[in-house]
């Protein structure tokens, strides 16, 4: 289905990387990429849409923090002012944990500083090595806590003041869970609010459920502690309306999880061909030929990748292409329309194990897409709200990704296929609760969603 399309980067060296976060700037997308082995890179497409722009480094200073060994990256509104802040994950380095400083990136649009650098976060940074990074709407207030999975250790929830204080408030509100955490994602799980998933390394996954802003962890009665299996990454695939009814828990060199849920239980439903052991990393869900259908791409580490196709609900091998990448160090991918020309784009980051450049692939297409790009009420990505489309062909949904549950995060748009369809109803739910409801949405076109209350 792929083909490569890595010239698109404007330069692309070998480095050893891990994760990539798409955020959103002053003139489009922005794709944060750490490196463990030097300079992190911050990609900008040189162009106003249209497919004919090169995607070029502009980090510089302390967003490149060559100091530093970045792992995971998320993006969010933390502090409520309509931009979404940067959170980096790093650590002392694969082999020799420990030491690790994180940042908090803010920008005012034209410089970016770190949030535990200010005075009153003096001693706050968070020290903890650590896999995995997600944003986490407590409340639903649109202003987001940044939830942060560290190696054995409590995680932490930081949120920020009017005053620019960083505060810790996993332990208050039961999100500080003391295990290694490998991938974090949250959504509308169990409740309609943003509920956790912690996939964790040598011991049961936790899920832990939204009660007014405290955490419960229900996996056991869930169906997916799943203790026997080391996680490494997951991903919401959906089922019709639900944006979280079915999603893909990746386990190294151990079987792939689907977990489909019937009322508050999951239960595995993965085909053979996707539970088939692998070397998985990360999994990305997303419909990259625009024909109204989900692709799974699983990403592996020293081991071929693979996709997967549903049709008629059921998931099936289908050829990867040049994506295969059967000596590829993948250790985390996202995905997102980085040159505005409607089409997805793969982005997939190698290291840990050995240098290798980035990687981009395009399923080629001509089918008809709708881009929706909610937003909170001080305007910025609305991350954790689910829009569900109709058309002529049926019902899609999608949740504005939160955190890709392992060291990456896609963009802050639900991106539909249409194939030949037709759209004719768009719903938009957000954490708090609110739905807007929209007609006739016109196809191939991106369409901003004003939060109600705005």
């Amino acid at each position: 289905m792929f083909e490569e399309r890595s010239d698109l980067l404007a330069t692309n060296p070998s480095f050893k990387g891990y994760g990539a976060a798409v955020t959103v700037g002053p003139q489009g997308p922005l794709t944060y990429v750490t490196s463990s082995s030097g300079a992190n890179r911050l990609l900008r497409c040189d162009a106003d849409g249209g497919g004919d722009g090169a995607l070029v480094d502009i980090a510089t200073g302390i967003i490149a923090d060559r100091q530093r060994r970045g792992i995971a990256v998320a993006a969010a509104d933390v502090d409520g002012d309509g931009r979404e802040e940067v959170y980096v994950q790093n650590a002392g380095g694969y082999g020799r944990m420990g030491g690790a400083v994180d940042r908090l990136f803010d920008c005012d649009g034209t410089e970016w500083i770190d949030a535990f650098s200010l005075e009153v976060n003096a001693g706050r940074s968070n020290r903890r090595d650590g896999w995995s990074v997600a944003a986490v709407d407590r409340h639903g207030t649109g202003r987001y806590g940044l939830l942060v999975a560290s190696d054995g250790s409590p995680m932490r929830c930081y949120e920020l003041g009017d005053d620019g204080e960083v505060t810790d408030m996993a332990e208050s509100v039961g999100l500080d869970v003391e295990a290694n955490v490998r991938a974090l994602a949250s959504g509308p799980l169990v409740t309609e609010r943003m509920d956790v998933f912690a996939a964790t390394e040598r011991g049961p996954n936790r899920l832990l459920r939204n009660d007014g802003g405290q955490f419960t962890d229900v996996a056991a009665e869930s169906g997916v502690a799943d203790a026997t299996c080391d996680a490494r990454c997951l991903s919401f695939v959906g089922s019709g309306a639900e944006p979280t009814g079915e999603f893909v828990c990746g386990n190294w060199e151990g079987p792939t999880r689907l977990f489909a849920r019937t009322d508050d239980r999951f239960r595995d439903v993965a085909p053979p061909e996707l539970a088939q052991p692998t070397r998985t990393r990360s999994v990305v869900a997303a419909d990259f030929d625009n024909d109204g259908s989900l692709e799974l791409f699983v990403n592996a580490l020293g081991a071929p990748n693979r996709l997967f196709e549903r049709s008629d609900g059921t998931w099936r091998r289908v050829g990867t292409g040049e994506a295969l990448e059967p000596k590829g160090l993948g250790t985390g991918a996202t995905a997102a329309d980085f040159d505005g020309d409607g089409t997805l784009e793969l982005l997939v980051v190698h290291g840990e194990a050995g240098a290798q450049p980035l990687s981009i692939f395009r399923a080629p297409n001509d089918n008809d897409w709708l881009r929706v790009r909610p937003l909170t009420e001080a305007g910025a990505p609305a991350r954790g709200a689910s829009v569900t489309l109709e058309t002529t062909d049926g019902v899609q949904s999608r949740l504005v990704d939160a955190g890709s549950g392992g060291h990456s995060q896609s963009e802050p748009v639900a991106h539909f296929g249409l194939g030949d369809a037709t759209p004719s109803r768009l719903v938009t739910r957000w954490p708090d609760g609110r739905v807007r409801v929209d007609d006739d949405p016109v196809p191939r076109t991106e369409q901003t969603v004003a939060h109600p209350a705005g």
